[in-house]
């Protein structure tokens, strides 16, 4: 569709004319002439301590509130803050914030758990706040990454660049399957 009198066309049609709508819309704010959908990324927006990151969504399983409680794991890292049973389901709760050597997270009403969608490593990412779904496109991407106060940087895959504002790409296999996070025990 082309033009205003094409929208005219849809307005019997509130469904459809949203859906055209939001079409133009995106591919207006893409910089995008051709009428094309831009490529978009879709990840989940995070923050630990006052950093912002964003993992991809088909890394998280789902986001969870702290749960009420966990049982403590003998001889672990402070950083393994327990296991917890989850719908039936074990989950290792790991401190990011701690882990990557910044600090204990302080836990608040906006603290979650981000439980990592892979399939041989199950676990849950306390962090201080989860931001919901950011949307971004290909022109947005930048390969190099910013160095954090957290330090993560050996887990950083490209930052997206919006504005002002910098989401790096936190990739939460790579943490999992990292030596740190597999030598949980105490020595």
């Amino acid at each position: 569709m082309s033009g205003s009198a094409d929208l005219a066309a849809l307005v019997e049609q509130p469904f459809e004319l949203l859906k055209e709508m939001e079409l133009r819309s995106r591919v207006a704010h893409a910089g995008h002439g051709s009428g094309a959908m831009p490529s978009e990324w879709v990840g989940v927006g995070f923050r630990i301590g006052e950093e912002q990151f964003v993992a991809s969504r088909e890394q998280v399983r789902e986001v969870l509130m702290l749960p009420d409680s966990m049982t403590r794991v003998p001889g672990a890292k402070r950083w393994l803050l327990g296991i917890a049973n989850l719908r039936g389901h074990l989950l290792p709760l790991v401190d990011l914030k701690l882990m990557l050597g910044s600090g204990r997270t302080t836990l608040r009403r906006t603290t979650r758990v981000i439980s990592v969608n892979h399939r041989e490593m199950p676990a849950g990412l306390v962090v201080d706040e989860v931001l919901g779904f950011r949307r971004f496109t290909d022109q947005e991407f930048a390969n190099e990454a910013r160095e954090t106060i957290v330090r993560c940087d050996r887990f950083l895959a490209g930052v997206y660049k919006r504005g002002d504002d910098f989401w790096p790409v936190f990739n939460l296999f790579d943490l999992v399957e990292s030596n740190v996070f597999l030598q949980a025990s105490a020595e």
